[in-house]
């Protein structure tokens, strides 16, 4: 008995427009078998996995999708209204847009343990989620953006959606047309159904999303200071030719002395954060090296991040893996 879980070693990778064609057309009559004129429900975080899941569920059922985007006050700069304007106007899918800041930032408030913090908004989100699914009648089905490491790694259940936490109350059937997919193939996909490359192409992210980038206590400036850097950071490391297997920057629970003066010149010190740029390659994750990144592309940042307020020094992270880790919590 074949396994649907298991991908087949015949299987071709998906490299091609044309093979993603093929892909998109057999998943569409796959997905249109399963779920029928049933209700379909999709937690959509805007990350690659589960915004292809939902343009591909979209083309074969329609309206018949709802998409459920909870912004926790932890994405990065623009990635809410960019989930809304793809597929709230640009694919016209039925989108629920939950604003869960204040909620989840004040569950967070002096909370400084990562394990801590990661519990709590995974509790949270799993709590918001529910709340979401209990308005809508007449879900049958739960879409995820499984792809297949996921598999390989976590016996397919892919963590930062919570399937294996969602209350009894609600059972739902898996629909995961992207399971048996590598991360490059769900790319090609994405972009043969009509994604934008910022998209398609966005670099990894972890389920807690900043939480895990602002080190310590989440405080909201340090916050909005941090998602201000991780924009600079994205956009001119982006611009290389070559780019990293990932990149982006911290700002670590602590401060040092700074500098600035006034109209007349007049210096005055303060305590400011340091911002942490890191970038790496990897092939498979357990083990990672740092990349050379042009000196004059890093002064480039640092010109911009230093002028976020609260941040007076800029750092280049060069730890490998092993002993560090790719994140810092």
């Amino acid at each position: 008995m074949v396994d649907p879980n298991v991908r087949p070693e015949s299987m071709q990778r998906i490299t091609t427009p044309e093979l993603a064609k093929a892909f998109i057309d057999e998943q569409i009559k796959a997905i249109r078998a399963q779920v029928g004129d049933g209700k379909i429900l999709l937690a959509l975080s805007g990350g690659v996995d589960s915004s292809v899941c939902a343009a591909l569920i979209s083309k074969a059922v329609g309206k018949q999708l709802t998409c459920v985007h909870v912004n926790h006050g932890l994405l990065r700069k623009g990635e809410p209204e960019e989930v809304c304007r793809v597929f709230g106007e640009e694919f016209n899918v039925n989108l629920v847009y939950v604003d869960a800041v204040d909620r989840f930032l004040d569950k967070l408030a002096g909370v400084s343990d990562p394990e801590t913090k990661r519990k709590i908004i995974g509790k949270e989100f799993i709590d918001v989620f529910a709340e979401e699914a209990r308005k809508l009648d007449g879900v049958k089905f739960l879409a995820q953006g499984t792809i297949y490491p996921d598999i390989l790694e976590s016996k397919g259940v892919k963590a930062h959606h919570n399937v294996g936490g969602l209350p009894e109350d609600l059972k739902f059937e898996l629909c995961e047309p992207v399971k048996l997919l590598y991360k490059d193939e769900v790319r090609v996909v994405g972009k043969e159904l009509g994604l934008p490359d910022g998209m398609v192409f966005r670099q990894p992210f972890p389920g807690p999303g900043l939480g895990v980038r602002c080190t310590g206590a989440i405080t909201r400036d340090r916050l909005n200071a941090l998602r201000e850097a991780d924009a600079i950071v994205r956009e001119e490391i982006g611009k290389l030719p070559v780019t990293p297997w990932q990149y982006f920057c911290s700002i670590p629970d602590l401060q040092s002395t700074g500098i600035k003066y006034d109209e007349n010149g007049k210096g005055s010190r303060y305590m400011g954060w340091a911002c942490v740029i890191r970038a790496v390659n990897t092939t498979d994750a357990v083990r990672v090296t740092v990349p050379e990144i042009p000196f004059a592309v890093l002064c480039k940042m640092r010109d911009e991040i230093v002028k976020i307020p609260g941040i007076n020094r800029v750092l280049w992270d060069i730890s490998e893996k092993p002993v560090a880790t790719i994140e810092w919590e």
